[in-house]
């Protein structure tokens, strides 16, 4: 499924999203890598198949394998680390002060630019709601170099794909 069928799925109540989708494809201010990242990670972290394989129909192919695996691996690593972090954000005490004791390797190895690697974990962080890792990844994008308008824009986009995987699991269990 490409993109502009995903678009067509969507219902006329949700023409807004079908015009975010579209534009947001043709972002400009973010790399192709970083959009096509955060696109692709955002659609992992909102688990909805057909949402999943039409955006990494399109914007798989614009990314290395290398990439495309990175981005994959930023929303394994964020579905772990936002449900652990937003734990010891919520409860506090001195669960912030142990230690996670949960592997997380490919931070510090991610096989693409680390801020690239950032800029996906915190598009995910925005799907899975994680106050604490949104600030943590915030934070380093932005000393890494990249502007509020980009960070933006990545959230822009996992918001979009997390509305549109919404809106089509709704529709589909109406429909079944």
């Amino acid at each position: 499924m490409s993109l502009e069928a995903l678009r067509g799925r969507l219902p006329e109540y949700a023409k807004d999203l079908k015009l975010n989708l579209g534009s947001l494809a043709t972002e400009e201010v973010l790399s192709l890598q970083q959009k096509a990242g955060c696109f692709i990670a955002s659609a992992l972290a909102s688990r909805n198949a057909e949402v999943t394989k039409a955006i990494v129909a399109e914007f798989g192919p614009q990314l290395s394998a290398e990439a495309l695996t990175a981005a994959k691996a930023a929303a394994a690593i964020m579905g772990m680390n936002n449900i652990y972090y937003r734990f010891v954000h919520l409860v506090g005490g001195e669960y912030g002060t142990m230690p996670a004791r949960l592997r997380m390797n490919i931070m510090a190895r991610p096989g693409v630019e680390k801020l690239d690697f950032e800029l996906w974990s915190l598009a995910v962080s925005a799907v899975n709601g994680c106050g604490m890792c949104l600030q943590s990844h915030e934070h380093t994008v932005v000393a890494g170099g990249l502007t509020r308008e980009q960070v933006q824009a990545a959230v822009r986009i996992a918001a979009t794909v997390h509305a549109v995987a919404a809106v089509l699991d709704g529709e589909d269990a109406l429909a079944g």
